[in-house]
């Protein structure tokens, strides 16, 4: 899993990519969440759109992130996922936890006022 984050507004933006598959991803991930959290950026929204393959161990790490962020009053949503990741979140049953947008402007919307895709 690659990572590339960019802030729009209030809102974290975590560009994420590959195969996301437990091992050094978790590691990864978990740090970055818990970094941005330590300098006060806890709304995230996550776009998987160049994530082609997640396993039950990649949504561990995806589940960790968000209650790490839910701990510190923060959101965690997600966007722009593939038919083949949106499918593994439905039958999970992630997809009722999780808030999962088509689009990168409509998930960026949905977190208020403070948030701009400038």
């Amino acid at each position: 899993m690659k990572i590339k984050d960019k802030t729009l507004g209030g809102v974290t933006l975590l560009d994420l990519s590959g195969k996301i598959m437990g091992g050094e991803d978790y590691d990864v991930f978990q740090g970055k969440v818990k970094s941005l959290v330590a300098e006060g950026k806890i709304d995230l929204l996550l776009d998987m759109g160049g994530v082609d393959w997640v396993n039950s161990t990649g949504l561990g790490i995806l589940v960790a992130g968000y209650t790490t962020l839910r701990k510190n009053n923060g959101r965690m949503k997600i966007c722009c996922v593939s038919r083949r990741v949106d499918d593994i979140l439905i039958v999970s049953g992630l997809k009722r936890v999780f808030e999962v947008f088509d689009s990168r402007e409509e998930a960026i919307a949905s977190f208020g006022p403070t948030a701009s895709t400038g």
